[in-house]
């Protein structure tokens, strides 16, 4: 292994305890990383596959995989590894895992300990998870590795003239299961021809919680009589200011829905504010009389939004003014065209969804309200961006059971 490698994890850990007295996530995830060994030793030295995601959006890729297992092979283990602490403290006691837990940082001492307690069968890493001293240990115990939903860019550093070492962790891989073509053209490009595309696993995932979603009667009380309702899930104040703008000089019959993605009380507050027409939180609906006849319902609790997009005829996803924009596919699975801001392009569904005429970006108000009013007014219109939005993601399904059949074949 480069030494300048090591070096550099070595660094990242020594930086990582220097600040943790000061960062809430760096000292969660020193402490979190100190209970590895005691977390492993509860598999029992009995093989399981191991699933490792960088994060809460790599999980959601990594388990119709987990739940694909469960499902047919109960008698296996799942052990559930993350990087980082946003994953881990949301999905730490995840009941499908036997165990679920830190990686290490990534150095040969640390990858030897780890797979030889975790013991693993095979390792799945989803989408950029590549680590040249995990990746090493496993292949030279025989332990194949798979990557799923993995997703390549022009601007990787394996695809640079100096990315020659990281090219060989890649090598060590025994079959990626790429997003698109252009990631398979990538890996073919640097001699890696062990690829398929199989689409990204968080649509088989997003599909089955629609099927499984639950009606919301507030919600379906709510929406009653209105000309068009718009949900806006994971909205941020950006975002609001252009859906409150709109919604408070259109029509009666039309109806929002507003999830923000922080249900905090000032931010309720703040989006109450900014409001001209009535409304009401979803958790006081009991207390309000008749929610009909109001013009916005705030969700103002967490863990209802997948359900709530069926409600509407048009979503809007928020983020898009900041950082970026959270999850598309939820509410194009309904077959309604979706809506966000001008921050989409590291999102490939995003992308997708723009080219099928299913999805929209506005950079403005001024983008958001003439396209809004063909909503509202050209109703085959939007029929048919909503179409495309739901052939989209139906036609990118698939992708778990294509990885079920090849990883466990013969079992």
């Amino acid at each position: 292994m480069s030494w300048l490698y090591v070096l550099g994890i070595k660094a990242f850990s020594f930086a990582l305890w220097l600040v943790s007295p000061f960062n809430e996530k760096a000292r969660l995830l020193r402490r979190g990383r100190k209970a590895i060994r005691e977390n492993l030793a509860r598999l029992g030295g009995e093989p399981v596959v191991w699933i490792h995601c960088a994060s809460l959006g790599e999980f959601e890729q990594g388990r119709p995989i987990i739940e694909a297992v469960k499902a047919r092979y109960p008698e296996k283990k799942i052990l559930l590894t993350f990087f980082s602490p946003s994953g881990y403290e949301v999905r730490k006691k995840y009941d499908l895992a036997d165990v679920v837990c830190y990686m290490p940082s990534d150095t040969p001492r640390n990858a030897r300990w780890f797979v030889d307690l975790a013991n693993p069968e095979m390792a799945i890493f989803i989408k950029y998870e590549f680590w040249p001293g995990f990746f090493n240990e496993l292949s030279r115990q025989g332990i194949p590795i798979y990557s799923a939903s993995a997703i390549f860019r022009q601007d990787q550093l394996f695809f640079k003239w100096y990315g020659v070492w990281f090219r060989k962790t890649l090598a060590l891989v025994r079959k990626f299961y790429v997003q698109d073509n252009e990631s398979g053209r990538l890996l073919n490009s640097i001699g890696i021809d062990a690829s398929e595309v199989v689409g990204d696993t968080r649509f088989d995932r997003v599909t089955a919680i629609v099927e499984s979603a639950t009606e919301v009667p507030v919600a379906a009380d709510f929406v009653k009589n209105a000309d068009l309702v718009v949900v806006a899930g994971s909205t941020w104040p950006a975002d609001e200011d252009i859906l409150i703008r709109y919604l408070n000089q259109s029509p009666t019959g039309v109806k929002m829905i507003i999830a923000p993605h922080e249900v905090h009380e000032a931010h309720i507050q703040q989006i109450e504010s900014k409001l001209s027409v009535s409304s009401f939180r979803y958790t006081q609906a009991a207390e309000t009389d008749d929610p009909a006849s109001l013009r916005v319902m705030i969700v103002d609790t967490i863990g209802l939004l997948s359900a709530i997009y069926r409600y509407g005829q048009v979503a809007y996803i928020g983020g898009g003014f900041g950082k970026g924009i959270h999850n598309t596919l939820e509410a194009a699975t309904y077959g309604i065209p979706v809506l966000f801001g001008p921050r989409y392009h590291k999102f490939k569904e995003a992308k997708d969804l723009i080219a099928c005429q299913g999805g929209f970006s506005v950079k403005s108000y001024d983008d958001f309200y003439p396209l809004m009013e063909e909503l509202r007014t050209n109703i085959n219109q939007r029929n048919k961006y909503g179409e495309a939005a739901g052939e989209y993601v139906s036609s990118m399904c698939g992708a778990t059971e294509v990885i079920m059949k090849e990883v466990f074949a013969g079992e």
